[in-house]
Order: C-alpha cells, then structure tokens, then sequence
C-alpha cells in the first residue's frame, strides 16, 4: 500500500469520499478502509460462534466507515504486532482499544477518545487471593498482554514476575488452570467474559483512573485523523454510539 497522502479539503467536506478524493492512497480510492484488530479480545473484537467477526470495536470500526462512505476490511494481527503493521503500512487504522498514552501520541496518530475504562486485577474465583492494588500482586505470576499498557503498567510497579502472552485468551486460560497468580487486563473485558461465559475467574481490584481509548492512524496522516474524529462525533450525535455501548456493556462507555 503507498503511504497515506494528504486529502483535498473538498473530499473531506464531502465525507472522505472515497469516489471524490483523487488524492487519497490506493486503498481508499478503491473504497475500502483497512482496518487491524485481534480478533481475539472479547467483547470488543472476537469471532461469535458462527465464526463471524463481532464485537464493541468492530462496530464501532464499522460505523465509522460507514460515515466515511468506505467498506471496512478486517486485518486481524496479535497485538505484539499491531502497531507496527500500522507503520508498516499494512492497514490504514487500528480499532482495538489503543490506549491514548504520551508515549504512543510521539509515533502514531490517535483519535479523540471513543471508550474509556480502568485496568482491572483478575483471579480465580475458586481461590481467596483477592488483591486490591498492584502492590498485593509483588512476587505473583501475573499474566498479560504482550506490549500492552497493562503490561508497562506492571513492569513500573516492579517486584511482580510479568508473564507476558499474544492474547488474553491465553493467559486467561493459564489462570484459570492455576498457571498463574493473576491476570492484569480491561475491566469491561472482565465484566463481559465473567457474565458471558461463565469462565472459573472473577474481577477483584481496580487500578486507577478510566483511561481513555482511541482510532489509530499514521502519525503524518493528520487528514484521515481529522476525517475520523468528524465520524466518531457524527455517531455519538445520532445516536449510532450510544445503541452501540448499551448493546455491549449496557451502559454508554464514551466518558470517564
């Protein structure tokens, strides 16, 4: 794919459309918008039991490009590597609940926030651990998710033996098999799997502040950025956002 050029301040009135937008990368003048996510992260982005690709961020991911007249397509990837087919090219964006952090706002493009939630702690239900703070889980196996926020939010903690993995799927199953002390992840995450699908696991401390979530894109891309927030507010003002959320997680995740 060639790198993402500059759209005409006509096209993006229009809607990035992708009919009209003669400057735009060859994905998107073909009408289609890239779009990486794991495909393995319930409830924002996994395959139902049919096999088919749901979830929170998928349709969200599909919203968005509906209002940028574009057909989403679906690159699923690991996390480990995801923002690195990013650069790479690989995809025109990621929909995945890329944290909005100091850190990443120096390499990628990310916008405004579309969720927000808070890491949680997760244990075995069957067990009395029952941690409140990341300073209860120093000289714990603690699984998590390779090159998340989780994990560098762990490693700052220091004391705690951080076992990394490609997906939560992994390191949830390890938890549950008493492979582990703790899981570190999403608490919306915890709060679907535990109500959906009866996993032996329970939620136990918060950590911190709701953290903000946002639509990554190419750093130097700042016009299909700008197009992007003018989506993400045309679906929380019609309403589109708020059906989405409820569906999910009952409740409208779009503030803190």
């Amino acid at each position: 794919m060639r790198h993402l050029t500059l759209l005409t301040t006509l096209a993006l009135t229009a809607g990035l459309s992708a009919q009209a937008a003669q400057t735009t990368p060859a994905t998107l003048t073909k009408g289609v918008l890239k779009i990486a996510m794991e495909g393995t992260y319930p409830p924002f982005t996994f395959k139902d039991e049919q096999g088919q690709l749901t979830g929170f961020d998928v349709d969200i991911a599909r919203a968005v490009a509906a209002k940028l007249d574009l057909k989403p397509q679906f690159v699923l990837t690991e996390w480990s590597g995801i923002l690195g087919g990013l650069q790479a090219n690989k995809y025109d964006v990621i929909v995945n609940q890329v944290g909005i952090t100091p850190e990443r706002q120096k390499t990628i493009g990310l916008s405004q926030a579309y969720a927000y939630s808070s890491p949680q702690i997760i244990v075995r239900k069957s067990g009395s651990f029952s941690p409140k703070t990341l300073t209860d889980l120093k000289g714990k196996r603690v699984g998590v998710g390779l090159g998340s926020n989780f994990e560098q939010q762990l490693r700052a903690a220091g004391g705690i033996n951080v076992v990394t993995y490609p997906g939560a799927p992994e390191y949830l199953a390890d938890l549950a098999a008493g492979r582990l002390d703790a899981a570190y992840n999403d608490r919306l995450l915890v709060g679907y799997l535990i109500t959906k699908n009866n996993l032996p696991i329970r939620g136990a401390g918060v950590v911190g502040k709701p953290e903000p979530v946002g639509i990554a894109f190419k750093k130097t891309n700042t016009a299909l950025g700008g197009a992007i927030n003018r989506a993400l507010a045309q679906i929380k003002a019609d309403g589109t956002y708020a059906k989405i959320s409820r569906k999910w997680f009952g409740v409208d995740v779009s503030k803190p």
